[in-house]
Order: C-alpha cells, then structure tokens, then sequence
C-alpha cells in the first residue's frame, strides 16, 4: 500500500512529501539528501533554534511586525516542542549541507504547519502562518545558527556542571577518608617518595576544580548572541530594536545571563568562541582520563597488581575467567575521553574551514560540541556515583609498598650523601631487603637518626614543617 503524500512546491519544482509529517518540502529534500548517519539532531540543539524562532515572534509581535493570531501560533507550537511533543519530526542528519539551513528549514516548517493546523488550516498549506515570512521573519541561517549553538551549550552547561561538581565533591571526600593512608609516592612508574593516599585524591579533586574553572570562563564568551545579524552580521531584513527584544526574551525564558553581541559580524565570521569552550573539554577529557586510568592502576591487581584502592564491584569482568572483577567504570570513562579528544580535533579543523562572513561547518560543530557535553557530562556523573564514592583503601597492602620503596633511601641523602644513599638503594633491591633493615645491618645511621629520617608521616609533610 503506497504512503500517503502531499504536494508541495519550492523553488526547485514540485516533490511528495508523507501526508502525516509536520515537516516540508525543503525537509524532505534534506532528509533524502543526506542518508549519511542515521543520527537525528540532538535535541538540545532542536530546543535552542525552536526557542530562538518562540523568541522571535515575540519579539516581532511587541515591535508590531508580526500579528497576534500568527504570533500567537507560532509560540503555541514552540512550546508544544519543548514540552516534548513532535520531537519524530527533526529528521535531518546532523551530516547536512553547510551552515545548518536544512536543520534550520526543517524547524521552521514543523512550527509552520503546526501553528497552521493551531489556526484550522492544513499541513503543506503554509497559510495563514508561512515557514519562511513568519517563522523565518527577519532571520537567516546564518545568524540563528551560530545563536544556537551558543544558546543550547549554555543551557546544557548547568547540568555538565553539577555532574562535574558532584565528581569533585566525590574525590574531595575520599581524599580527607584516606588521610592517614601512607603509600609509595611512583615517578616514571618507579618508586618515589611516600605520599598520603589522601592527597592524591584531593589533588585530584583540584584537578577537577581547574577545569570547572577554565570552563566557566570560556563559557562566558558565549553569552555574546549574534541574533539579529541575518545575511552577513549587517541586519538587513530586521526592525530597529528586534535583536535586543530577542535576547531580552531569551533571557525571561532560560534565566541564563545573555547578551546583545556587540559585534554581529564578528560573532558570525568566527566559530571561536565556541572552538576555544570545546578545547576546555578537551583539557577536561584529557585530565578525567589520566584520573580514570589511575583508578584503573591503583586497584590493579588483585595479586599480581598495586592493589592499593579497591573500587566497586559493579559487573563480572570476564566471560572466561570465573572471579574477574574489572575496572568498568574508569574504562568507559576512558573511552568517553577519547571520544571528546577525537570530536575536539572535528571541532577546531571545522573552525578553521569559516570562509569571509560565514563558517558553513556550523553543522558538525553543534553536533560535535553538544555530543561532548551530553557523553562527557554523563561519564563524570557516573563515575562519581557509581564508583569513586565506594572506593575503598587497602591499608595494609599500601603499607605494605611504602616500606619497600627503594625511593625512601633518599630521605637519607641530606646526612649520608648522595653516592651512599644511591649504594644502600641498589643493595636494597637487589638483596631483597627493606632500606630500613639494610641501614640498621650496616649500622649506617644512629637508631634514632634513621626512625627520625624514616618516619614515613613526616615525609609526607614536608612543606608543612
């Protein structure tokens, strides 16, 4: 039985569109355009263009460009969206054609016919409410795009980061509960001097901070909206006041700090803004995942590794090896970075490829930068939740290292000298006896210099004396 369609007409000629769908004739030609991934837009990305098109008609109802009645459904049918309604009819790949005027197309003709259908007129007829004179009224790809990038990472950052927050909180915690737990300190993945378990996890626990830090301070630059630019940044097509109504309209709707772009040129020649907040994920991905891979580290073993920390058992760890307990948690947390490391390098190549007014890779930019928030932001909560706040310590196998660690012959070397102290460490390993032992045998050091020298506490607090 043949699918029901409907004709609609462009300026391309005539096409069949489904009777059903709310979308178009530019949506349909997209969506058989581009049969490239088989993904759909993110939807955090579909609500920041359908609040941009609710803010615009608001804002061209207030400037009396745009009547009630067409106005009103316009807005009816936006909010519907971002109730949750309609969301199977944002179809076109997130691999489209440049700029995002597809994607683009496909938002404004859904609320087209939907505000139609609102007034008692039927999907394709594009009256009384018109997709490109109404919804579209006084925008261009151009300068809804770029806005909606910046304005769907600032409304998704909140959540990124109470996640991240929640991490920091998770380590600070486990940093103070392993205060008193004394191990080897591992330079080059070789002993090194004693360090507290505990100040391991609150450094990273820091680390986390810094990047929260770095964020929010790029984060800022996107506050900066070039709606209202059109064309090429200029304004051609838009009323005096309209772009300042939108961005005061954004601000009552979002509650987020927006602003009126100074510079709408600028802000539409330039991914920058929002290539240099992605590199801050990078550098977060990056610094999560030496975390994870130390987690990954600390509990290896459990006989044959360090063995130090011990994290939640959450699933079996082999489908051959009965007893296997994995890392789970800290390897997706991994791979979730180097996903985020991979979609920096399409982000700031994208970037680069903007051509005089405009960047036409806007697509993969949305896409790439949303996608990273969305998996990394989910990987910190996760993490988090399910495996740092259960990490335990193994006290007697951390003391159990320290007091092997060749490296403590180094606390020796500011009263028996360097060449001495490197002899005693030698020995040490190769005789398979504790620098402690060894220093006592040979009688080295005055019992109470050497407990004085090996008190493993107070070489872990060195800059506090």
């Amino acid at each position: 039985m043949t699918e029901d369609v409907r004709i609609e007409r462009d300026a391309l000629g005539t096409l069949e569109v489904p009777a059903a769908v709310l979308w178009g004739i530019q949506t349909e030609r997209a969506r058989r355009n581009f049969p490239i991934s088989g993904l759909r837009p993110l939807p955090g990305f579909v609500d920041a263009v359908v609040r941009l098109k609710r803010a615009a008609a608001l804002a061209h109802q207030a400037l009396g460009t745009l009547d009630d009645e067409r106005a009103g459904a316009i807005v009816r049918a936006a909010d519907e969206v971002l109730a949750g309604q309609h969301r199977d009819q944002f179809v076109v790949d997130p691999y489209q054609a440049g700029a995002g005027t597809s994607h683009h197309m496909n938002v404004n003709e859904v609320l087209a016919n939907r505000a139609n259908e609102l007034l008692g007129a039927p999907r394709g007829a594009y009256a009384p409410v018109h997709p490109n004179d109404h919804v579209n009224q006084g925008q261009s790809t151009n300068d809804v795009i770029p806005t909606a990038i910046r304005l769907a990472v600032l409304t998704a950052f909140p959540a990124f980061d109470a996640s991240a927050a929640a991490l920091e909180q998770a380590l600070a915690g486990r940093g103070r509960a392993f205060d008193d737990v004394i191990k080897a300190g591992r330079t080059h993945l070789q002993d090194a001097m004693p360090i507290r378990l505990g100040q391991e996890f609150a450094a990273y626990a820091g680390t986390v901070s810094r990047s929260r830090q770095r964020l929010a301070r790029a984060l800022d630059d996107l506050r900066d909206l070039g709606i209202g630019g059109t064309a090429v940044g200029t304004g051609v097509n838009t009323e005096p006041g309209y772009a300042a109504r939108v961005v005061q309209q954004l601000r009552a709707d979002t509650g987020l700090a927006l602003r009126e772009g100074a510079d709408r040129v600028q802000l539409m020649q330039s991914m920058g803004d929002v290539a240099a907040f992605h590199a801050m994920l990078r550098v977060f991905a990056a610094d999560l995942s030496k975390i994870a891979s130390d987690l990954r580290l600390l509990a290896s073993g459990p006989r044959t590794g360090l063995d130090e920390i011990r994290l939640p058992a959450v699933q079996p760890g082999s489908s051959i090896m009965p007893g296997k307990v994995n890392p789970s948690i800290p390897e997706m947390v991994n791979q979730v970075c180097l996903q985020v490391i991979g979609n920096d390098a399409t982000v700031s190549a994208a970037a680069e490829q903007g051509e005089l007014e405009l960047n036409v890779m806007m697509p993969v930019i949305a896409h790439n930068v949303l996608f990273s928030l969305t998996i990394l932001g989910n990987a910190v909560r996760v993490l988090a939740e399910r495996c740092v706040a259960g990490i335990e310590a193994n006290r007697e196998q951390a003391a159990y290292w320290v007091e092997r660690s060749a490296a403590l012959a180094t606390a020796l070397a500011p009263v028996i000298g360097y060449a001495r102290a490197a002899e005693l460490a030698k020995r040490s390993v190769a005789e398979g006896v504790l620098i402690r032992d060894l220093v006592a045998r040979e009688q080295v050091l005055p019992p109470a210099d050497l407990d004085r020298l090996l008190d493993l506490e107070r070489l872990t607090r060195a800059d506090e004396e």
